[in-house]
């Protein structure tokens, strides 16, 4: 068995050995295709400083090349503990000593940043595009029942009149602040490590602007130190921002579950998204939303993991290891969310009825209270005087001419055009850095 890349002896005790390589392995397996791009733009930096020559690079370009095509055929040994050794190693089977002169300059813990930073970067991306999917598909709903009529709620009690689509428009707008949030991990992972090795540099000229614009980040994360004690940071900073559009999906999965029962009856789920009881044979139950809800309780106990991970001293540490399996569980988990949340509306349906029925006129005591304003009665006065009459009316009856306010954001305008434009515009820019990450990678791979 070869040796790892640290090892200097070779009797390493197996339980050891087993307790700390961990999950390694297998959450490593996902970032293959980051380690050949960080390991050939690192190639090229030590062609430019001349501690390999272009026709080494070549060759080192051509074997990584092989690896990218055929990801499943390569696989982590646990004996190599992580994707770093098992890809020297691979090089070395190949090219001979060629392959370990790649190592010179970095260490593993800046490998294993630039590895993920990528990662990070190309799993955002997707998930932004994920959730402007699901915001077109709820503002096309909430276009459809724009004008059907319901009751906004305050405590869990009635309380205003709104529309089905003023609350739909209130989740569109929810998933283009999720884009934002997204936007700004995306940009806390758009920085390159690689030149930080263990967090003290190398003494070697690595010209570390030159391989992050290889490996199409925006900058340099500059101090070498901090690098190290960054990551779990970064962790975080992705964490958050996905609990932030999780906690809002499990709004919308709550909304969802109340309005499907038969207490309120506002909406129906199709069958295609419910399941039934194994006892009563009467139930649709609408697993898909709670699920969608209960996975968002998962958040931010993800995100608590790495925060106590990384109260730590400056540098690297082990410690930092365990970092990636509360995140790669939140990226897929979001996904998996947004994926559902997307393809929500279409299994809804309106009952028209029933909403209009809802809105009645105790609902309209705001109402009321502000046309005494508009005749010059101070708001306190008026608001008394209504509560008066509301409590003289006896039992609400069902309201009819419900008149909605009409300025901006508010239920009688939700602004569709403007919550299209903004979405367009998420969608654009996400577009174009994806396109310009895109041919970076396939420079990489093509660069000689």
């Amino acid at each position: 068995m070869k040796k790892k890349l640290w090892q200097t002896k070779t009797d390493l005790d197996a339980a050891v050995e087993a307790y700390t390589v961990g999950a390694d392995p297998e959450l490593d397996a996902r970032l293959l295709r980051f380690e050949i791009y960080g390991s050939l733009a690192h190639a090229s930096g030590l062609v430019k400083i001349g501690v390999l020559t272009k026709a080494e690079h070549a060759r080192i370009r051509k074997a990584l090349a092989r690896l990218h095509r055929a990801p499943a055929r390569f696989k982590i040994a646990r004996a190599q503990e992580d994707i770093h050794t098992a890809i020297e190693q691979a090089l070395t089977a190949e090219l001979g000593e060629l392959g370990a002169k790649v190592h010179a300059g970095r260490s593993r813990n800046d490998q294993v940043q630039t590895d993920l930073r990528l990662f990070l970067k190309d799993r955002l991306l997707t998930l932004d595009a994920q959730a402007g999917e699901a915001a077109s598909s709820w503002a096309a709903f909430g276009a459809k029942w724009d004008a059907c009529a319901m009751p906004g709620y305050s405590h869990l009690q009635r309380a205003m009149p709104t529309t089905v689509g003023h609350w739909a428009a209130s989740h569109v707008e929810a998933l283009l602040e999720g884009r934002r949030a997204l936007r700004f991990a995306f940009d806390e992972a758009d920085a390159s490590p690689l030149g930080a090795a263990a967090g003290y540099g190398v003494m070697l000229p690595l010209p570390r602007e030159r391989v992050a614009k290889l490996l199409g980040f925006s900058r340099v994360q500059r101090n070498t130190l901090r690098v190290q004690s960054s990551r779990p940071r970064l962790e975080a900073s992705v964490l958050s921002s996905l609990a932030l559009v999780a906690r809002d999906l499990g709004v919308l999965s709550w909304d969802l579950s109340l309005y499907s029962s038969a207490e309120f009856g506002f909406i129906k789920l199709s069958d295609s998204f419910t399941t039934g009881s194994s006892i009563m044979p009467q139930k649709k139950n609408p697993d898909v939303v709670e699920l969608t809800r209960a996975r968002a309780a998962l958040f931010p106990g993800w995100l608590n993991q790495v925060l106590m991970i990384g109260q730590l001293p400056s540098g690297y540490h082990r410690d930092h290891q365990l970092t990636k399996g509360p995140l790669f569980c939140a990226l897929d988990a979001l996904g998996r969310m947004l994926e559902i949340v997307a393809r929500l509306p279409e299994s809804l349906e309106v009952d028209e009825e029933r909403c209009a029925a809802a809105v009645t006129t105790d609902l309209l005591a705001t109402h009321e209270a502000v046309a005494l304003v508009k005749e010059g009665i101070p708001f306190r006065s008026a608001y008394r005087e209504v509560a008066s009459r509301v409590r003289a009316a006896g039992a609400p009856r069902r309201a009819a001419n419900v008149e909605l306010p009409s300025h901006l954001g508010a239920p009688g305008r939700p602004d569709w055009k403007a919550l299209a434009r903004e979405n367009a515009r998420a969608s654009r820019r996400a577009g174009s850095i994806r396109r310009a990450l895109d041919q970076a990678w396939s420079a990489l791979l093509q660069r000689a």
